[in-house]
Parts: structure tokens; C-alpha cells; sequence
């Protein structure tokens, strides 16, 4: 058998890279007011994290010169106010933002907001705030 394994669904997965979780990943960091984040991937081209929003917690309002952003909601109720307009996104439910558009995302709810977030390209030193 070489390095590689197949699943039954014929996908390929590298021993080498092995799987990410919030225990197995690039780092781990905070962010705003008490909020936390995974970094899976992170290169020029590529950025894809997982964030926790507590109960009550916003994001200042920014935008990205180059990078477009897609947030896929894991758990809990997100308020994204994108160019002006709200968007109340559920779990398992997404949304992209294309570079300039100006937007924050808010929890307002009860409970702990999750999500992924793809960025590309990376957001590092792309990002402009408004306040």
C-alpha cells in the first residue's frame, strides 16, 4: 500500500498533512472583545479559520482591498451588516463578501456563534477599519 489512503468515496488523504481541528492547528489566538479563533490554513493565497463569537459581541467595521471572504455558520445566529444591509445567516448557512465591500458581523443572540471563514487571498495586512 503506498502513503496515501483512499476513503470510500474515492478522496485522498495525505498522511503527511494529517487533520486539523481547534486542538490540532496552525494557532490559536483572539480576537475583539473575548472572541477566539483556529487557523487551519494560512498562506498568501489561502486563509481558512474557524471563529467563536461569545453572546454580544461585534466587530468593528472594515473592508478588504484584495481579499474576497466566504463565512459558513457552524452554531448559533449570525448578523452580518454588509455595504449597509443586514444579513441574518443560520447554521449551515453562508455568505460571500468580495473585497471592498464594508461589513462586521455581530452576535447577538444568547448562545456562542461559530463559523468558518475562508479568506483569498489572506487577509494580512488587508484589512482597513472604519472606527
Amino acid at each position: 500500500m503506498d502513503n496515501d489512503q483512499s476513503n470510500e468515496n474515492n478522496l485522498t488523504i495525505s498522511p503527511l498533512l494529517g487533520a486539523v481541528s481547534k486542538s490540532n492547528c496552525l494557532n490559536q489566538y483572539t480576537w475583539g472583545d473575548g472572541c477566539y479563533g483556529w487557523n487551519f490554513v494560512d498562506s498568501e493565497a489561502l486563509s481558512i479559520k474557524q471563529e467563536l463569537m461569545p453572546p454580544d459581541t461585534t466587530e468593528q467595521l472594515h473592508y478588504h482591498d484584495k481579499a474576497n471572504q466566504f463565512f459558513f455558520i457552524l452554531t448559533g445566529r449570525a448578523n452580518f451588516t454588509i455595504d449597509g444591509v443586514e444579513h441574518i445567516l443560520k447554521p449551515n448557512e453562508g455568505i460571500e463578501i468580495k473585497a471592498g465591500q464594508k461589513h462586521y458581523i455581530s452576535n447577538k443572540n444568547a448562545a456562542d456563534l461559530e463559523f468558518i471563514l475562508y479568506s483569498q487571498p489572506s487577509t494580512k495586512n488587508d484589512r482597513i477599519n472604519l472606527h
